[in-house]
């Protein structure tokens, strides 16, 4: 003899799956439409749900095919609204069962043969149904192929077929297939109702859930009911009997809220070392780096709506501190400091992926937001700034320091020596050696000897001429120089030696103490370094130098060089640009 198998246990999800448009929450716009055009006999031939995971897209589909079918306890029915679940239509097509409803899924059947079998078998009547009804799960799946072998019998269907589609990604159906069905799109369920309706089936199931971790669930869930179902299900077993908010949290992989704020308000106080003991902690504990950053971003983002729209914070899913420090929060920080905090949060969630330990990018995350809030107030510098007084004038009466005519080095107590001649007269023919052929007339200035040296792309070479060599005198086949500090001892017999190889002439080239002139990397770079000596002694760039310490000046622009750039960026004009509206 063999035992009875016990019935299968049936997940909240599909236990409490919604029979009747009274079962189904937080649809009832389209519910009104849809009893309207029953109770009117306009029922289209076609339907289109659309909407998030888990809002009722597939179940609306299945209750209005029921409503199409139902024939009444008494088997004398019409089509209704209100299914009556026990004649056999709508136990057929609630077990899925019914040869007259077909239930496809466009995921694993895209091709134009799966349509083609619709297509042939729309001209059969009912087997034993009012309607034959096909209904087809993820429609955007179909390929363009089957959307388009689709479209006549989708434009002109018997009287007795119906059609009704369900997406999540309307965007990728074609507008001639929508333009074809009577469209609703099934919102999210909100937080209030999906709060009644998972505290209703917890009675219903003898489960105690705390109202926090409730909440928890009905955050997770984003507007699915399929999801919240489905995370308490999961919460019931966790919790074996009743269920804390500590548990969900555990669940789900969360921080404790609680101490998230603490995290959140140690990061905007600048504690660093607090900050980074808190997250350590959090993880210790369990919570994922990945969903501590992701927290604060929503505490963020939070905190930002609360700030522009107090009423915000009467969200059902927040407990009341946390609502009260939420409140506090957004009355004392300004919206700067939280934008700033939600971009870097961004950026530290993309770099999540990419790095080698997610602890380690929430750490530098965490480094960073507490390193800018110590930043000073933008709007409070600017104000300095502008009060800043102007310095007085110099002894001699000239500009201000900073001006047209101030300023030598801040950082050096001498002045740049006067650079000496690059380019001046050659030495005298005694002092220079015999050329046989005079074939180093064509090197009559050290700029040539420069350039040669750049042609034969010797760029070592070239870098230590320019940077460590200051040129006392030269003539043809005869330099001499007094190296920089920096100079390598042997650069005088490397640039002879590479310059007799180049030409096939000797060179003498000797070392001098004295005498010698500005770099050519210094006299390049004078006309930067004046520049910027004398933005230096603006009143300005020096506040703004003292209130961010460490800070240089990279670049310095002149209202010429802004003018050059927006003229070269700027469109050219067309002259003879044709005018649709120009008479002949």
């Amino acid at each position: 003899m063999s035992d009875m198998p016990e019935k299968a246990y049936q997940v909240l999800a599909r236990k409490y799956r919604p029979q009747t448009f009274a079962d189904l929450i937080g649809q009832e716009a389209m519910v009104r439409t849809l009893k309207n055009a029953f109770a009117a006999d306009r029922i289209a031939h076609a339907f289109v749900m659309t909407g998030v995971r888990g809002v009722g897209k597939t179940t609306t589909a299945r209750i209005i095919a029921k409503g199409l079918n139902c024939t009444g306890p008494d088997g004398t029915g019409g089509p209704t609204t209100e299914p009556c679940g026990i004649c056999e239509p709508c136990r057929a097509i609630a077990e899925g069962r019914h040869v007259d409803v077909m239930e496809m899924d466009a995921a694993s059947r895209t091709g134009v043969g799966d349509i083609r079998e619709i297509i042939d078998s729309v001209h059969y009547r009912a087997a034993s149904a009012r309607y034959k009804i096909y209904i087809i799960d993820e429609v955007h799946m179909l390929s363009n192929n089957a959307f388009n072998a689709l479209l006549k019998t989708l434009e002109e269907p018997p009287a007795h077929v119906k059609f009704i589609f369900a997406t999540t990604e309307i965007r990728k159906v074609p507008v001639t297939v929508l333009s074809r069905c009577q469209r609703f799109d099934l919102k999210r369920i909100e937080p209030e109702v999906m709060m009644a309706h998972l505290t209703k089936v917890a009675h219903a199931e003898g489960a105690s859930l705390a109202p926090d971790a409730l909440a928890l669930i009905t955050r997770a869930a984003e507007g699915s009911v399929r999801d919240a179902m489905s995370l308490m299900d999961q919460a019931i077993a966790h919790g074996a009997g009743e269920t804390s908010a500590a548990q969900v949290r555990a669940m789900l992989g969360l921080a404790d809220r609680g101490r998230v704020l603490d995290l959140f308000d140690m990061i905007l106080t600048g504690d660093a070392a607090g900050a980074l003991s808190e997250l350590a902690a959090q993880y210790a504990d369990g919570a994922d780096p990945m969903a501590v950053l992701r927290d604060l971003a929503e505490i963020t983002h939070w905190v930002s709506v609360v700030k522009i729209t107090p009423a915000a914070a009467d969200d059902p899913t927040t407990p009341p501190d946390e609502r009260s420090r939420g409140l506090d929060m957004a009355e004392k920080l300004p919206m700067r400091v939280l934008s700033r905090m939600w971009q870097m949060l961004l950026k530290a969630l993309e770099e999540v992926p990419l790095s080698p330990n997610a602890m380690m990018a929430a750490e530098m995350a965490v480094i960073r937001l507490t390193h800018v809030a110590d930043l000073p107030d933008p709007e409070k510098l600017i104000r300095d700034l502008q009060s800043h007084p102007q310095p007085p004038r110099g002894p001699t009466g000239g500009a201000p320091a900073g001006g047209a005519g101030g300023g030598g080095m801040v950082h050096g107590s001498a002045r740049m020596a006067p650079a000496a001649p690059m380019r001046g007269p050659t030495m005298q023919g005694g002092q220079a050696l015999a050329l046989a052929e005079g074939q180093l007339q064509v090197y009559a200035s050290f700029d040539a000897v420069v350039d040669l040296i750049r042609t034969k792309r010797d760029m070592t070479l070239l870098v230590e001429v320019e940077t460590n060599l200051r040129l006392a005198r030269y003539a043809p086949g005869r330099i001499e120089f007094q190296p920089t500090p920096n100079a390598a001892p042997d650069l005088a017999a490397r640039l002879g030696q590479r310059l007799q190889g180049w030409t096939g002439a000797r060179w003498g080239v000797s070392v001098v103490n004295e005498g010698g002139g500005a770099t050519i990397a210094e006299t390049r770079d004078a006309g930067r370094l004046q520049a910027e000596a004398e933005a230096r002694q603006n009143p300005l760039v020096q506040a703004v130098l003292t209130a961010f310490p460490g800070a240089k000046i990279t670049e310095i622009r002149t209202p010429e060089t802004l003018a050059a750039l927006a003229q070269a960026e700027a469109l050219p004009e067309v002259e003879d640009e044709w005018d649709p509206f120009e008479e002949n």
